[in-house]
């Protein structure tokens, strides 16, 4: 950071009380530090929309290995966009279901649609995608 500019914030004072009870829960140490991670994941999710830079994200699915021939079905879809594809961790939560984690990097466009893909399978029981971006556009 540069310089640090200081601002008030006008507040509901219930809405006030529960932001400080989430502050505490969440571990901050004081309010702005709160309030800057708020900005960031606002201005990530802006620069998504833009579509103009790479970025990147992780997908997290859980499903059952043995439902439709699934597991094939979301290898397959993967290998089609393996580029943008980083690494996977596959995960046996039990004998039938499977947790799947993606890291993703590259056209905004691209990672999401892949995303939305892999989330859409019929089978799939959760599916979770957390954009972010790749680092150097972040204060």
């Amino acid at each position: 950071m540069s310089g640090l500019t200081r601002f008030g914030v006008s507040l509901d004072e219930d809405m006030l009380k529960h932001f400080d009870q989430l502050c505490e829960q969440k571990h901050y140490s004081n309010r702005s530090e709160a309030i800057r991670d708020l900005i960031r994941q606002y201005l990530i999710e802006a620069k998504w929309e833009d579509n103009t830079d790479c970025r990147a994200g992780t997908l997290t699915l859980v499903y059952d290995h043995h439902k439709n021939d699934l597991a094939k079905r979301l290898t397959d879809i993967q290998h089609e966009d393996f580029d943008i594809i980083v690494t996977t961790m596959h995960v046996h939560l039990d004998h039938d279901n499977c947790l799947e984690v993606l890291v993703m990097k590259g056209d905004p466009k691209r990672v999401q649609s892949l995303a939305d893909k892999l989330i859409s399978c019929t089978g799939v029981k959760h599916g979770v995608f957390c954009k972010t971006s790749i680092g150097n556009d972040l204060l």
